[in-house]
This record gives structure tokens, sequence and C-alpha cells, in this order.
């Protein structure tokens, strides 16, 4: 596994205050210019901006996302596109532009509270001519009215006497990576104001952006030249001038009128500390019930708190139509499509602290219900078959041929073949049910994604006569290294414990929901013959498990591969995929992420300590720890925890926590690890807290790390929240150590 220098004293400091509540960049190192940018991303539900600087950099990667703004593409069908950077702030000093590629950079801080939401950036410069200046930067992006956003630029004479400019614009037509999208309808500007029409080629969605530039200093002349705005003032030593930039946006996804609508909400905003306090008194509320207290490490402290800001910050508030991507609004990985990590690893976050938040990430599936159906129609098979790429309509949107290095088409087979999206599904909506007790919600929408998707699985098995079993052939699980086997652990199981759960939400659904369920038992054809088979499939569906040991053979197969020591590879900077190529990695026993450990972590409650065990040990020296998959430590830290193993966990555990932070994988330039993200959260509260569910709600069973002395939190269980306050010396971490803490409500 990949070893962390970052696990010491030294580099916390580097990273954070004492109270793990700042993220500080101490100094500006070109060579992490990308890196940075996304770990100072803000968002606040409806878009995301990269962290870049106001005034540029050479080769910087400036990005707004907004959720649900999809274009047209080749090959990948549609990307999330990059939007209109409204952060333009050109500043010369005596006709000298500032920028941190020029002149000498004396001091330079930037940091993000991630209590408030806040990005500033305090940076002593001195120009080509010798004349110093200080420049002190903030912003956000609004939490209160997440149409508003607001940048403040101080700046302060050190020893230069002469004139200040600020331009401020709009960059209208900017490229994703390098695709342009945009096309200008109207731009323009008029004394403080200045505005931009502007529409996507294709999908043609159109976005209105109007910006106001504002300052409190008497001394600053502010005018309008073509579509920008520029303010000018005369500097004297020991002087400070500031100006305030605010910008309102809006889509057509929102309003038929979006231009008019960002000039109004433009001209109805109050001043900037205003909005600033509306938006800290937003983020505060969310930390009253999200924070998660760890004493005695100051480092896991405040990756924990940063992965979960930027979860709550990306989680869509007012639209049920978007999800979460994978790099949620930070970067253009996998182009802003959505996958299975939303329900499996973000969800939990949302479910147990902001249910509200869950339940929209979960309509947006039942809203592209009719494309799964499709999907199944078209593949030949019965009921419904989600995506496994999604974007803003719900059909399938992997790409099926991709060019590789050489030019060569490679089939991609994921949206054909990595089915288990349709239980990961499931799953994550009755999870949402047992916790929240939704009833209304799970009789109105999930319980016909449950059981519809149900349907495709009864289609989707074959009947072995050897072994006078189920098989589902052909299918590709978790781990990605291994495409187009049979019988695939994880997705057996879950199909096994997804079949016999429609079977009991059938029956609740018919008492409680009469008429639904009789609406249901007619479109989806459900009777009780099927019923049956449903429970006759989940019986005798093939898993491949040592009765003795209760080891799981992860497909057909697996067991028979060649097996590799990873320490003979313990230079490498790359996947072993990326070693070996795709086609010998499939030929060993390669991992690229947990798939028999991860399917028994969330079927947790259905296997014992000895099948755990056994399967720990087989298959963690075979997994790709260093550069498989980002969403394996997390899952890996958990499953220690459930051995009682704290010490092994917290490695796997910080090697997640700290991926963005501290660039573990060399790949944080694409964007935030949203599933690595929701994975954290997991790990400190299924893993260290030993959180399980009861009929009653949660309890606790914590197995801390040795350098945590208190670990504290707070979740939902059906309107009710449950506070957790563990110590160390009543942890659960050893077999004689059983007591289970129940939290006070």
């Amino acid at each position: 596994m990949l070893h962390l220098a970052a696990h010491n004293s030294g580099q916390a400091h580097n990273l954070t205050d004492s109270k793990g509540t700042h993220v500080i960049e101490r100094g500006f190192d070109p060579q992490k210019l990308h890196h940075q940018e996304t770990v100072f991303n803000l968002s606040n539900g409806y878009l995301g901006t990269r962290g870049t600087f106001e005034e540029g950099y050479p080769r910087d990667s400036p990005a707004t996302m907004i959720h649900g703004v999809y274009d047209d593409v080749e090959i990948a069908k549609t990307e999330l596109v990059n939007c209109p950077n409204w952060l333009a702030l050109t500043i010369t000093i005596d006709e000298q532009r500032f920028g941190m590629e020029s002149g000498e950079i004396l001091t330079y801080e930037r940091g993000l509270d991630l209590r408030l939401g806040v990005l500033s950036r305090n940076v002593r410069w001195r120009s080509p001519k010798g004349q110093t200046v200080e420049f002190n930067f903030e912003r956000f992006v609004s939490l209160a009215d997440c149409h508003t956003l607001a940048i403040r630029c101080q700046i302060t004479s050190i020893d230069f006497e002469g004139e200040v400019k600020i331009t401020s614009g709009f960059n209208a037509e900017p490229t994703t990576q390098r695709r342009p999208h945009w096309k200008t309808i109207e731009r323009g500007s008029k004394d403080s104001v200045m505005w931009l029409h502007t529409q996507t080629k294709s999908s043609q969605i159109q976005l209105g952006m109007a910006a106001k530039l504002t300052t409190q200093d008497d001394e600053f002349v502010i005018s309008s030249t073509d579509s920008e705005v520029e303010a000018k003032c005369y500097c004297l030593p020991g002087q400070t001038f500031g100006i305030e930039k605010v910008v309102t946006v809006f889509t057509s996804r929102d309003t038929e009128i979006p231009l008019d609508i960002a000039l109004d909400r433009l001209a109805e905003n109050p001043s900037y500390p205003s909005l600033l306090a509306a938006h800290i008194a937003a983020w505060d509320l969310l930390w009253k019930d999200n924070d998660v207290i760890i004493e005695g490490d100051t480092l896991a402290q405040l990756s924990v708190r940063y992965n979960i800001f930027q979860l709550l910050a990306v989680a869509p508030r007012n639209d049920d139509r978007v999800s979460i991507p994978p790099k949620t609004l930070s970067g253009f990985g996998y182009r802003g499509h959505i996958f299975w990590d939303t329900e499996i690893f973000i969800l939990p976050l949302l479910v147990l602290t902001q249910p509200a938040l869950a339940r929209n990430l979960l309509n947006y599936r039942y809203h592209n219900l009719p494309q799964a159906r499709l999907k199944a129609q078209e593949m030949g098979f019965e009921g419904a078959m989600f995506a496994w790429e999604s974007a803003d309509t719900g059909e399938e949107v992997t790409p099926r041929w991709v060019p590789d290095p050489n030019g060569k088409m490679v089939r991609i087979w994921c949206g054909d073949l990595e089915i288990h999206i349709n239980s990961d599904i499931a799953y994550a909506a009755w999870q949402y049910w047992k916790i929240t007790g939704d009833d209304e919600w799970m009789g109105s929408y999930g319980a016909e994604m449950f059981l519809d998707t149900a349907n495709f699985w009864e289609s989707r098995v074959e009947w072995n006569e050897t072994r006078n079993c189920y098989d589902i052939r052909d299918v590709i699980g978790p781990d990605e290294n291994h495409d187009r086997v049979d019988n695939n652990a994880f997705t057996n199981l879950m199909v096994r414990w997804h079949l016999k759960s429609a079977i009991t939400l059938w029956e609740w659904l018919s008492q409680g929901y009469p008429e639904t369920a009789s609406h249901l038992a007619n479109t989806l054809k459900i009777s009780p013959e099927k019923l049956q088979n449903w429970a006759e499939i989940a019986e005798q569906i093939f898993i491949n498990i040592d009765s003795s040991t209760g080891l799981i053979e992860q497909f057909d197969g697996f067991f028979d591969l060649e097996y590799i020591n990873f320490a003979d590879y313990e230079s490498r900077k790359t996947s072993m995929q990326g070693l070996l190529g795709v086609e010998e990695t499939s030929k060993k026993q390669i991992l690229k992420q947990p798939d028999v450990l991860m399917v028994l972590y969330l079927l947790r409650d259905l296997y014992d300590k000895q099948t755990l065990q056994a399967n720990w040990d087989y298959y963690t020296p075979r997994t790709d720890h260093s550069y498989g998959s980002s969403l394996g430590p997390a899952i890996n830290a958990i499953v220690a925890c459930d051995l009682k193993q704290p010490e092994t966990a917290y490695d796997h555990f910080m090697q997640a926590a700290l991926v963005d932070l501290v660039n573990v994988r060399l790949n944080a330039n694409d964007g935030v690890h949203a599933a690595s993200a929701g994975g954290v959260w997991q790990a400190v509260i299924f893993g260290f807290g030993g959180i399980r569910m009861t009929e009653s709600g949660p309890v606790a069973c914590a197995k801390l790390p040795a350098n945590w002395k208190r670990l504290q939190f707070k979740l939902k269980w059906r309107d009710q929240w449950h506070e957790f306050d563990l110590r160390l010396e009543l942890a659960c971490n050893n077999d004689e150590t059983t007591e289970v803490f129940q939290a006070s409500a």
C-alpha cells in the first residue's frame, strides 16, 4: 500500500490551523497550480467554481460548472460544460498588470475557511518596477442564494504612489478542455453593471449572467467600457482601497428569461457584507448538524471536514433532476456523468444528516426511470435497466468505443455489462426508506424503481442445468480490471438481496398502499407467480463460497488466475493496469478495488467475522491499493475496523482522506474525488464509530485509532437526532470489549 509521508504534525501544520477548520496554502508553487485549483473549489448546490486566481495565471484551468448544463460532444455523447468565467479581475499598478507570474512574490497565503465557505488569498507583491503592493482577495458562492456569487478585493500600497485600475468582465465563451460549447447572444455594460446572455450550441441552454462593481471608497471612479466595468483611483503609500464584485447567474433550466432575472436579482441584492452574512449563516446551520469532531489528530480532523464540506457544497438543493458527478462540480473528469458513486458512496452521509438532499438525488433516478425501461427493452430484457453513465436525460452515455493512445478504437463494455448499478440504486432507496421512515416517498416513487429493477433481474438470470442454479453471465463488477466475467459475487449477492427485499417491499406496499400496489401489479405485471419466481432465483443464484472457510470466489475462474506480488512493483507511479495493460491485467489476480469485500460491507449484517476475515486475508494482498480506484481505501478501512484492526484501518483511511488535499494519486487536477469523500465519512461513522442500524435507531461500538482521543457526531434517524460522543478508553477495540453505546437523542 502507498505509505503517506503526510502522517505527521509537520504536514498538518502546512495544511491547516490548530483547530482543523482551515485549508491553508503557505507559499505558491506553480507546479501545484492545477491541484490547488481543485482543492480550493467552491460550490453551493447549484454551481461550482475552481480555485483559480481572479487575475488569471498562464496555463491555468478556470472553470465554473452548473448542475444540469450539458452539451453534445463526440464519443461521450454529452458533457457538463465549462460556463463563462465570472471571476475575471484585471488589476494594473502604474500600468503594470498584476500577476503571480511576474514581479516578485514577497509573501503569500491562501486559505479556505471550511466553517464559513469563504476562500481568501493574501499576497504581498513587488512589481517589475519595484513598487510594493498588498492584495487581499475574498470570495464565496452563496449558500443562502445559489444564484449569487461575490468577490472582494482590497489593495494596500506599501511604497507605491500612482494609478490603480481594476477591470472586471466575463470570459464569455470558455472551452471545455478545448471544446467550444457557447455562442454569445448579447453582452454589454452600463455604469457599474455588466451582463452576458449566451447559449450552448447543441442543447441550446441559455445562460444569463450579470455583475456589479461597487466600492466604499470615494476615491474610486467607476465607469463602463464596452462590455466591461473598470474602477480607477490614485493611491498613496499606506492607503487601502477596496472593490466588490457581485454576480448573479441563471439558466433556461431555471427560467425562460435568464438574463432578465439575473439583472433583476442583481438590482435586488443587498450589500456585500449582508450577502456574506447570509452565506455564513447558511453554512453555520449545516455544520451544526454535519460536523464531525476528532480530538487528538488535527490532520484527520481537517481532512474529514474538508471531504464533508465538498459533498455538502455540491449537493443539489432545489433541483431533483440532477445528481452529483464523480468529480463534483470541480473538474472535467468523467465528463460530469453520473455513476453508482452517488448512491453507494455519497448518499449515506446525506441520508443520515440531510435527508431532504438525499431524496433529491434519489428522485433524479426516478425521473430517469423511462430511459431505464427503454434501455432494458433495447438490450432484450424486461423491467428497468439504469444507465451505467447518465447525464440530463437518463439515457446511457457510456461511450461504446474510445481511441487508445495509438488511435486504435477500443470497445467499452461498462454501459452494457456493469449492471450492478440496478441493485446499487435499489440499495440506496432501501437505506433511505429504512433510516428516514419516509413511507410516502417509498410508496410514491421508490417502490416502482425497486420493483421494476427486480423485474430486470428476473429476465437477466439464466438457469444452469449442470449446477442446478441461476447464473448471471457476462458482467462487470466493481473490480473493473476484469470484464465480461460470469457470476461476479458482488452482483449476484446484491441481486439475491434485491429480490428478497423486493418481496418484503411488495408485502408492505400491498398492506399500506393497496391502490398503489394494484396499479403497479398491472403496470409491472407483478403476480404471486412472479414473487415466487423471485424467491426461487434469490435462493438458487450461484455463489461460489467455501462452506468451511467462508472464502468467496470473486467470479468464475478467479482462483485460477495468476497471482502477483505487488512488492515487485513498489516503485511504480501508476496503476497495475496502466503498467501491464488491460489484457495482461485481466489474466492476473489484480483488483482495481474491493469487490467481494465491498458487498460484505454493504450486507455486513448477513455475514460473520470468519467469512469477513477469510476474504480480507485473501483479497487485500491482491488489491491495487496505491493506484487502483480511489473508491477502495475507505471501504478497506471500514472492513478493517469490523475486524478490530483500527491501526490498519487508519492507514487505508488516511489514504482516502488526503486523496485531494495532498494529491495522493497524482490525479487531483481532474477534480475532487466525490466517492472517496463519501467513503471517508462512512469510514469515520461506520468504521471507527462502529455505527450499526437497528430497529430502534443507530448504535455505536467504537474502534478508534490510538491517536484519537474522542469522536463526536450526530445522525438523524426518523426525524430525531442522535448524538454520539465516543472516547478511546471506551472503544470496542478488542474481543473482550463488547459494550455498545446508544446515542443520546
